[in-house]
């Protein structure tokens, strides 16, 4: 597969079974800079093993991942924690320290991971709270939030070091029409201003249109439809044109 020089995420041929269990066979897709890929699939397709394969939580058994031009599969630890920094994850329950404050949540990694003086923490912290409109809450404790506030306190905390790629697993989960949408907003928000690309493992077709540009669906471990909207509706795979469709 020819790799694209503005591609930021590139999965060259990438397999990965658990035991018998054969998850991804022989995937590859890239995704250009500053674009949105929703991942489509029924459950167990091998959607959120495509998430935890790019953060290099798991390795593949064949295959390569670039972040980036960085091929994650060779990377040392070190090296890794390097590209890792270029990601930021919004996971389904939000996982937020239940002990610390929403700014505590987000101005843990600055400290651990930044030379940012606490005026400038504070600065960051408060100008991406306010981005998910959430500035008059920094104060409170997650277990004060609703779930949509949850779920836009998870979105800062995964914004707040500024990352060019994020990852988010079943951002809508959990949330009703009205709030799902807000998510949604929020990451075509962060896509359009700031030039993120962003991976979304989804069920959720409706947000899913709004908010990709490209469109991978899995079935039993297989790659079977990548591309635009229009594309996968043409797909020759019935699965694909069903998860594609909205109903």
């Amino acid at each position: 597969m020819s790799e694209r020089p503005q591609a930021s995420v590139v999965f060259d041929g990438v397999s990965k079974a658990f035991g018998p269990k054969q998850v991804l066979r022989d995937v590859s897709f890239a995704v250009p800079a500053g674009k949105a890929l929703c991942i489509l699939g029924r459950s167990g397709t091998g959607k959120s093993v495509t998430l935890k394969l790019l953060m290099s939580l798991i390795k593949p058994d064949s295959g390569r991942i670039l972040v980036e031009q960085d091929d994650v599969t060779q990377l040392g630890e070190k090296a890794l924690s390097k590209v890792r920094r270029k990601m930021g994850f919004l996971f389904q329950d939000a996982a937020l320290f239940d002990s610390l404050t929403l700014y505590e949540n987000l101005a843990l990694p600055l400290h651990r991971l930044t030379k940012k003086s606490q005026a400038e923490i504070d600065e960051s912290v408060d100008r991406v709270l306010g981005r998910v409109g959430l500035a008059a809450d920094k104060r409170k404790m997650p277990a004060a939030l609703s779930g949509g506030m949850r779920k836009r306190a998870g979105l800062a905390r995964a914004l707040v070091l500024e990352p060019k790629i994020l990852l988010a697993d079943e951002p809508s989960s959990g949330l009703d029409r009205i709030t799902a949408s807000e998510i949604d907003e929020l990451l075509l928000q962060q896509k359009r201003e700031h030039g993120t690309t962003i991976l979304v493992v989804t069920h959720d077709v409706h947000g899913a249109r709004r908010v990709g540009d490209l469109f991978a669906v899995f079935d039993k471990g297989d790659l079977i439809a990548f591309g635009p909207a229009e594309e996968v509706e043409q797909s020759e795979h019935e699965t694909a044109r069903l998860l594609i469709t909205e109903h």
